[in-house]
């Protein structure tokens, strides 16, 4: 195993998982460890919602992301949406539309072909989802949510030709997570600029992908029933410790999966949106109590995907 170790290290790559818990020295650039990101705020009337959830918690809010999809959601949707979030100064990141299991193939649906997860099949679906993109960037959103390498890769390419603006956040989706370092370093490198990983990876292997790479990782602390349900509160001091800088993001357990979201379930969604902000108190108070000298980055950082209106 040595020599395999040592070959990984050559790569730049740890050979072994961060058993000792070493702490990482990575911050973000305004000098945090962690920040809060609050999942599927399915549209304005969530989005309100939430703020005022956060406002009532005291709970500051670093980025809200988005799961139903880009094309579901109205131009006065979406701007309304970018607009709340540049005047309050929080990322607001949308996931890319089409994908998989929205189309007419039948493989996605089976039990051996869940593995295409919402990758996008063939290049009209890659048309499509580019097509998405370049429409939330026009109404004013600077971050996206794929889950296709490929589509990661031509984002990254468009933004360095100018077809989309450079201060574009590319956040990879937990239905494409990064499980190692390797493959954690495929994705800075074909553009991710904040990376989900696997909801049940323990703190040494989240150290190893720290090693690996400096973009932020994504990890729920309270994992949706559909990806694990895990709870993962008392070890937030620990993650902090070893993979800094780190988004936490709240799911619910016992909640229904709602997307595609829309009116129908409109209220449903507003009542989850409020509850995980009841979780990220949750957390705050722990680490509070546990990790008082963990440093939250400030609301507002420039290194945000703010809307731009």
């Amino acid at each position: 195993m040595e020599k395999t170790r040592q070959f990984l290290n050559k790569l730049k790559l740890p050979g072994e998982d961060n058993h000792a818990l070493s702490p990482s020295k990575k911050r973000f650039g305004d000098g945090g460890q962690y920040r809060i990101e609050i999942p599927s705020v399915e549209g304005p009337r969530v989005f309100r919602e939430v703020l005022a959830a956060a406002k009532e918690l005291k709970v500051p809010i670093h980025r809200v992301s988005q799961g139903s999809g880009i094309m579901l959601l109205t131009e006065a949707e979406i701007r309304e949406m970018a607009k709340i979030g540049h005047d309050r100064q929080i990322e607001v990141c949308l996931f890319v539309g089409p994908r998989a299991p929205f189309e007419t193939g039948a493989q996605t649906l089976s039990s051996a072909g869940k593995v295409i997860g919402l990758q996008h099949r063939g290049a009209d679906q890659l048309v499509y989802a580019i097509e998405d993109v370049r429409r939330a960037c026009e109404l004013g959103i600077r971050s996206v949510l794929p889950a296709d390498l490929g589509l990661i890769w031509v984002l990254k390419e468009m933004k360095k030709e100018g077809q989309l603006p450079k201060n574009l956040i590319i956040k990879s989706s937990v239905t494409l997570p990064a499980a190692n370092p390797a493959t954690a370093k495929i994705f800075e490198n074909a553009g991710v600029s904040t990376l989900n990983v696997p909801t049940d990876l323990s703190p040494a292997q989240l150290g190893a992908i720290r090693q690996a790479v400096d973009i932020p990782i994504d990890l729920y602390i309270e994992v949706p029933d559909n990806f694990g349900g895990f709870v993962r509160y008392y070890e937030m001091p620990q993650i902090i410790r070893v993979s800094s800088p780190v988004y936490f993001k709240f799911g619910l357990r016992n909640a229904p999966d709602i997307y595609p979201s829309g009116r129908h379930i409109e209220d449903l969604a507003v009542n989850m949106g409020r509850e995980r902000l009841h979780r990220a108190r949750v957390a705050l108070d722990l680490l509070d109590r546990y990790a008082p000298e963990a440093k939250m980055s400030p609301v507002a950082s420039s290194e945000l995907g703010i809307p731009e209106v």
